[in-house]
């Protein structure tokens, strides 16, 4: 039974609502999440800076053993520079750099004096390149003082945190919305499925789970991968063998960026309905900018909804 995506009538009601709910989170929680990292990444920079002896050090060594310091030392520059812009002004390959900012790893089949040579050009223009409006101390003979090392660290952070703030709210937001069904579940009896490493298809009538791995074939129907997925409950009244419920927990904070990322859910359904049939049950769980082009490509794949100012939708799905 459809909970929502053929009643286009209430579409535009439900939009302005759930518009208004996510503003309000935002207003309230999004400075707190957002100023949370900025705190935890400014204690990053800071200990960058100790590593490279406040940007003075920065042979190939130290980015040996500390790889994962390089988007601080990317942001250090004057301008700032992209990952790509790095690759292209050093010189260096794609996948090292990749790797260094991905996995905070170097590469396992480069050997020793290569990455020496390569980590030697990175070192090169971070130097060149190292803002002196920041870094005060660069060119004089005097050390930073406790208070120049931190404001710089702060400034260096600010770029850290703005180059990341979309997946830092998104981040923050999706916690809270799985917050939001874990409490509504519990309320009714649910509970997380006992011990770990259940299936999806094994959980017990009456249990849920969050992010949980389902494998899918691709087209070529004969490779195999895992796809995560946000929510998976299995109703309490389930029957042996039912598929769970499957729940894909969206929010936005503007009506472009959401489609633009409408194939995602799109793409997802399409696997697992050719892995598992067309009885899998994938909705979504919306907060946000979410318009009726949005809703509507989405209804057009079978992909159902339930809004999260009317969170009690998920009782009618038989939960």
């Amino acid at each position: 039974m459809a909970i929502n995506l053929d009643k286009p009538n209430r579409w535009k009601s439900d939009i302005v609502q759930s518009v208004d709910m996510y503003n309000k989170w935002f207003m309230e929680f999004a400075p707190v999440a957002f100023r949370a990292t900025r705190i935890q990444t400014t204690a990053d920079v800071e200990t960058a800076l100790k590593l490279t002896a406040n940007l003075t050090n920065i042979r190939p060594v130290i980015l040996r053993e500390y790889p994962e310091i390089l988007p601080t030392l990317r942001m250090s520059t004057c301008p700032p520079l992209a990952v790509d812009r790095l690759i292209g002004l050093a010189g260096v390959p794609n996948s090292m750099v990749k790797r260094m900012e991905e996995e905070k790893k170097l590469p396992v089949r480069m050997d020793d004096l290569a990455v020496e040579e390569e980590l030697a050009k990175i070192g090169a223009i971070i130097v060149k390149m190292a803002d002196p409006d920041i870094f005060v101390w660069l060119g004089r003979k005097t050390a930073p003082t406790t208070t120049e090392v931190h404001r710089a660290a702060t400034i260096v952070a600010d770029r850290l945190c703005g180059a990341v703030a979309n997946p830092i709210i998104r981040n923050a937001q999706e916690k809270r919305q799985l917050a939001a069904i874990k409490t509504w579940l519990e309320a009714r009896g649910y509970k997380l499925p006992p011990g770990d490493g259940t299936r999806f298809d094994a959980m017990p009538a009456g249990t849920f789970s969050f992010r949980m791995n389902v494998p899918v074939k691709l087209e070529d129907g004969v490779k195999a991968v895992n796809i995560p997925v946000d929510a998976v409950i299995m109703p309490k009244g389930a029957k042996s063998k039912q598929l769970p419920l499957f729940f894909e927990a969206k929010s936005a904070g503007d009506f472009t960026n959401t489609n633009k990322r409408r194939k995602e859910e799109a793409v997802k359904m399409a696997q697992l309905r050719t892995t598992y049939g067309k009885k899998v049950r994938f909705n979504l769980f919306l907060c946000g900018y979410f318009d009726s082009g949005y809703l509507g490509y989405e209804a057009a794949e079978g992909i159902d909804w339930v809004w999260e100012h009317r969170i009690d939708d998920l009782s009618l799905f038989g939960i």
